[in-house]
């Protein structure tokens, strides 16, 4: 039987060098790293947390969430190791693909939802950070 080596905490200010691209949305506060995402309503909002629950669930690492009408708060630590940890960034990488990912704008046979329909909306997409 192996050992398992202990997990690597980054600082903050590692954590805050890791912020950007796919991860430019996330922030740390509090010992957790963060990430809101907005939705259009209730809808969208149980869409979020249920893709959120399987790929956590999937991954056997389980998020904190704040769960409102048109918001879900997703925090991130790795708790065996009082911290956050390359679980929490690969976690959170993953995340912004499944939730922030728009077929619509790869322009394969997927056509996405009619953004300009609100009958159809249901997560406030993000716009990069310039």
């Amino acid at each position: 039987m192996t050992s398992k080596q202990p997990e690597r905490v980054y600082s903050d200010e590692e954590i805050q060098q890791r912020l950007t691209g796919a991860l430019q949305h996330w922030y740390i506060e509090d010992g957790w790293l963060r990430r809101k995402y907005k939705t259009e309503g209730w809808k969208g909002t149980l869409m979020v947390v249920n893709a959120v629950g399987h790929l956590a669930e999937a991954a056997w690492h389980h998020p904190d969430l704040t769960v409102s009408y048109a918001f879900v708060v997703v925090k991130l630590k790795t708790h065996s190791a009082k911290g956050i940890t390359d679980k929490d960034f690969a976690l959170a990488t993953k995340m912004e693909e499944v939730i922030q990912w728009q077929p619509g704008l790869e322009g394969g046979p997927l056509e996405g939802t009619p953004g300009d329909d609100q009958r159809f909306r249901y997560i406030k997409y993000d716009a990069p950070k310039a």
